[in-house]
């Protein structure tokens, strides 16, 4: 009768252990699951061409959205290009909108570019160059803040304006928390 009780105790045995095993690999239910935590920096880069017309601040596909309420510290780099034929002057300008107030962000406007030629008959005047934009702002909550950019023609017309990003040089814009 020895043989029967050691066999039945192992089969007890294996029976707890097995379930105890499926206790602790069952699947988790939906209270225990950890919590995603909005991203506390971000980076997006322009992917486009903007072409610019004269005197109309021009929003661009570029923004970013603060996740939550804080501070953040905002960075642009944004790249413009400019044509034309003299006498010409004229400028880009850009500036970081935010989109759920509909006001610039405080002292954000920068110049981006400017062609100063009045020289009339020479040959075309262009080229590029990236200004940056760095500023800190205090939302209460998610806000979406966006690159805008107008051109100024105060002397003449720009044959091409443009906020530019390519591999020589890319628009992008960043934000990081770094206060509550």
């Amino acid at each position: 009768m020895k043989p029967v009780l050691r066999t039945g105790l192992a089969a007890i045995a294996a029976t707890m252990l097995i379930g105890t095993t499926t206790a602790f690999t069952a699947p988790s239910n939906a209270s225990t699951a950890s919590v995603a935590h909005p991203a506390k920096a971000g980076i997006a880069t322009l992917n486009t061409i903007v072409n610019l017309p004269n005197g109309a601040w021009t929003d661009t596909p570029l923004e970013v959205t603060l996740p939550k309420a804080g501070t953040y510290a905002l960075d642009a780099d944004v790249r413009g290009r400019l044509s034309g034929t003299p006498a010409l002057n004229t400028y880009i300008t850009a500036r970081l909108w935010n989109v759920n107030s509909g006001t610039e962000v405080p002292q954000s406007e920068r110049l981006v570019y400017q062609i100063i030629n009045l020289n009339v008959g020479q040959a075309e005047a262009g080229g590029n160059q990236t200004a940056p934009i760095s500023e800190l702002i205090r939302v209460s909550g998610p806000t979406t803040i966006r690159l805008q950019a107008q051109r100024v023609d105060a002397v003449g017309a720009a044959s091409i304006a443009q906020i530019y990003s390519d591999g020589a040089g890319y628009t992008s814009l960043r934000y990081e928390r770094v206060g509550f």
